[in-house]
């Protein structure tokens, strides 16, 4: 029995929760999301920026959503909420999984506990081994392509090298 299989393209999306950049970039990853379905499978990498002092907890809070089934929701309320994010700090964190129907109250222990603490360092390490030094910076099919500066175009790229890694 054989087992046809649809191509695929992954793309990193090396992002911080605290960045008005990857904000923005929130339209073009729902504009990717709408053209290539799961096809293109969008995955978020950590790279909380230390000018930011609540990224690197909002970055375990985004695991967290993710491990109570709410990953990408999450995240986009939270850009969502950037600017308070640095005003109020991590209360913001626990209020925004409440509102989203998630366990506030393990999101608060996982914060304490650090349990997503290897996840979030495992991806920042790997962002500063390819070269990433600013967010959103994109990886898809070996290329990166860096948001931080301006991300005129940038969907444009994706769109040409996914399209070429989904023909096959």
């Amino acid at each position: 029995m054989s087992e046809t299989t649809t191509p695929r393209a992954v793309l990193d999306v090396w992002c911080e929760l605290q960045c008005p950049d990857c904000r923005t970039a929130l339209d073009d990853l729902r504009a990717l999301r709408a053209r290539y379905g799961d096809r293109l499978e969008i995955q978020l990498r950590h790279f909380p920026l230390e000018k930011h002092k609540h990224a690197y907890a909002a970055a375990q809070a985004a695991e967290e959503a993710a491990v109570q089934g709410r990953g990408w929701p999450y995240v986009e309320a939270v850009l969502a909420r950037a600017e308070e994010l640095g005003e109020r700090g991590e209360r913001v964190l626990t209020e925004v999984a409440g509102e989203l129907g998630l366990d506030a109250e393990e999101m608060d222990t996982a914060l304490i506990d650090g349990r997503h603490l290897l996840v979030v360092d495992a991806d920042q390490a790997e962002g500063k081994a390819i070269g990433v030094t600013g967010t959103p910076t994109y990886v898809i099919g070996g290329e990166r392509l860096d948001g931080g500066k301006s991300q005129e175009g940038l969907r444009e790229r994706i769109e040409e090298i996914a399209d070429r890694l989904l023909a096959g």
